[in-house]
């Protein structure tokens, strides 16, 4: 029987500048997918894995995430005054964990890993650190050799390139490791670990996962999640249409959006108390309140 996830980290502090401007009035953890917030769709994620506690970080825009998890129990918030980064981040959490191990989870990612089963691979795997990799080209920067993690750069002979899904599992003596005070980059101790053979890995390839890096990512996320479905646009039925409005391809309408009349969207995302002129023709765009594309 698969060990239940006990305590967690979504790290979810970061600018995300890629996907500025949006991100200048909304954190890359809060955007929507399909009208759900990315990071209830995490601690849902969690929760049903079986997990009791999660600590989440906040920088940017702190008091949206604030507000996000406000009715959350299981949730510690973590506000950082200044950037910490994925290492100092996790070390200043050090004090809300109890005994036993720390999945980690970025917090600008959308998957269906299996949390349970990296959570029993790394129990048994007897390694201090253990990520969940899969083959994604364009990400694939994670030197391994059989279920060791060797490094992360360019491959020699004999060792495989896999990309990391930003899921993984550590013990609390690494991160005691870590600088107690800080910017730290975790990947530097990691390295580290690596050439001491202390990392292990479970690939997940074949798992749905995807990034919201940038404007493109977040739009094909919703393509893959929508394309295929009947119908095609989440829409919120709070949302306002106006007559005329022809909606196509697969898009998705927050609850409040004022969509006029005569309106053509193909590929959209409109958020929350977004609104749309008479007349207008969009397509491939993010709507939001402040920002139009």
């Amino acid at each position: 029987m698969a060990q239940s996830v006990m305590q967690a980290m979504i790290l979810a502090a970061g600018f995300g500048t890629r996907l500025r401007p949006y991100t200048l009035i909304c954190p890359k953890p809060l955007f929507p997918i399909c009208n759900v917030p990315l990071l209830h769709i995490l601690l849902d994620k969690l929760a049903a894995a079986g997990c009791g506690r999660v600590v989440v970080n906040s920088h940017h825009l702190a008091d949206q995430i604030a507000a996000a998890v406000a009715d959350r129990p299981e949730v510690i918030l973590q506000h950082e005054l200044e950037v910490l980064g994925t290492g100092g981040g996790l070390r200043k959490a050090l004090p809300h964990f109890s005994e036993g191990p720390v999945l980690v989870m970025n917090g600008d990612i959308y998957h269906d890993v299996d949390l349970n089963a990296l959570l029993a691979a790394h129990a048994a795997g007897g390694c201090a650190v253990t990520m969940a990799l899969h083959d994604f080209p364009r990400f694939n920067t994670v030197r391994v050799r059989g279920n060791k993690i060797l490094g992360f750069g360019n491959a020699a002979i004999h060792e495989e390139l896999l990309a990391f899904t930003g899921i993984h599992v550590v013990e609390l003596d690494v991160i005691a490791q870590i600088p107690a005070l800080g910017f730290f980059h975790i990947i530097d101790l990691y390295e580290m670990l690596a050439q001491a053979g202390q990392i292990g890995c479970v690939r997940v390839d074949g798992c749905f996962w995807q990034d919201i890096g940038t404007p493109q990512d977040y739009l094909d996320l919703h393509r893959r999640l929508l394309a295929d479905k009947k119908p095609a646009w989440a829409i919120s039925n709070q949302a306002h249409i106006g007559a005329g409005a022809v909606l196509e391809d697969w898009g998705a309408v927050g609850a409040g959006a004022l969509i006029g009349t005569d309106v053509k969207l193909s590929r959209c995302i409109v958020w929350e108390k977004s609104s749309i002129s008479s007349g207008a023709q969009l397509t491939d765009q993010i709507v939001c309140p402040e920002v139009t594309g």
